[in-house]
């Protein structure tokens, strides 16, 4: 069977930066030996560098399929769970039948617990770049297989302004907003003055035909992040990400219950099951897929799922080099209550140079990348930073 998967490879890229994501280190942050740091302000952990897992699959017949997994920190685990367990599973399986392949694989960890976590990132990487071989045999864009092409353009809202300074993170909103961009967020875990601060400040510098969201890092209890929700509300606020920990059901239906706001939610889940019990509770009115965490099969199953509920979908963008940021863009393209993407400008715009297409965004829109698959595929510059995982 020349459309079967003859291989499947994991490279791990770890690609320098000058400036840590979200911006310069505060007070009391240092990065450690593995070159890890915690944000104080969100208590999380990142990388001083870009970090992603690519996965290559192969079939019989040569045609090659890329995806990439969300492995921001230990990508050794996202990259050892593809070559020691999901690739050797997928070794003469028909690359043009992703979604029961997918399922098969998510089947074989189901009774073990792992809905989530490093094993269903790895899944995601593997299933982008299944989806990519697959369109790539079919000889078409990948929002073709996956509903049609209603989108060919998206727009896009600028997510962070990582300045040490509010006056220049003001500057820098403005200067987006002189480049045709309507809307942008800011950073809870950076936001030095405080959230209610930094939005009156960029609402008076912007005016009032930006949009202006808040990423609250899942800081608060319900009953705070109502209250600071209903004062930033006063500066019209766009919509508030995360406000309470993502494990904190009732506390996040109770929030979007009270906010006068939208609440938007879903980054850091990665199945239909996660979202489920959150849609039912009616916990947000805007889901945040995030494509490096779900995958293809599970961005599409989640997507409708959330039409059903009549919810708006706005998808996250992560750390990457552009794979699963050119597959998110794909997979959003069909979707009727899709409002646009996140823009990461600090990662988008210096990464491009790590894939090959016509892939961009400019003037305040994304532009649909052409051609077979998702339309992208990595260049030579990215191997001066990747390295092929072998299994340990």
């Amino acid at each position: 069977m020349s459309d079967a998967i003859s291989s499947v490879e994991a490279f791990i890229v770890v690609i320098p930066r000058d400036v840590p994501y979200l911006g310069p280190l505060r007070s009391g942050e240092a990065i450690n030996e593995r070159g890890y740091f915690i944000r104080r302000g969100n208590r999380s952990v990142y990388p001083a560098t870009d970090t992603s897992v690519l996965v290559k699959v192969t079939t019989a017949s040569g045609a090659v399929g890329w995806g990439e997994s969300y492995a921001i920190v230990a990508p050794g685990a996202v990259a050892e769970i593809v070559t020691d367990l999901l690739g050797p599973l997928c070794i003469g399986r028909d690359a043009r039948d992703p979604v029961p392949l997918h399922e098969d694989l998510y089947d074989t960890m189901r009774v073990r617990g792992f809905v989530s976590g490093y094993f269903v990132d790895a899944l995601a990487g593997l299933d982008i770049a299944v989806w990519d071989a697959a369109a790539r045999l079919a000889g078409l864009p990948l929002c073709r297989m996956l509903g049609g092409l209603r989108h060919d353009s998206l727009p896009a809202y600028v997510s962070g302004l990582p300045k040490p300074t509010l006056a220049e993170r003001v500057d820098l909103a403005l200067e987006w907003a002189g480049r045709g961009y309507e809307a942008v967020k800011f950073a809870a875990a950076v936001a030095d003055e405080g959230e209610e601060t930094e939005m009156a400040a960029l609402r008076r510098a912007l005016g009032p035909g930006i949009r202006i969201a808040c990423d609250m890092h899942w800081k608060y209890t319900a009953l705070a992040a109502t209250r600071l929700i209903d004062r930033m509300h006063a500066h019209d606020l766009w919509f508030a990400e995360a406000p309470v920990a993502p494990e904190d059901i009732e506390g996040q239906r109770e929030v979007a219950a009270k906010a006068r706001t939208s609440i938007a939610m879903g980054e850091e889940w990665r199945t239909a099951f996660e979202y489920r019990p959150r849609l039912i509770g009616r916990c947000m009115d805007v889901i945040q897929p995030e494509m490096a965490h779900t995958g293809v099969t599970e961005f599409m199953k989640i997507s409708r799922m959330a039409e059903a509920f009549h919810c708006r979908i706005i998808p996250h963008a992560s750390i990457g080099i552009g794979i699963f940021q050119a597959a998110s863009l794909h997979a959003s393209a069909p979707l009727q209550n899709c409002d646009g993407h996140e823009y990461q400008h600090s990662i988008f715009d210096r990464n491009l140079r790590f894939v090959d297409g016509d892939m961009a965004c400019e003037g305040g829109r994304y532009r649909l990348p052409s051609g077979p698959g998702i339309g992208v595929a990595p260049s030579a510059e990215v191997w001066r930073y990747a390295r092929q995982h072998e299994p340990a």
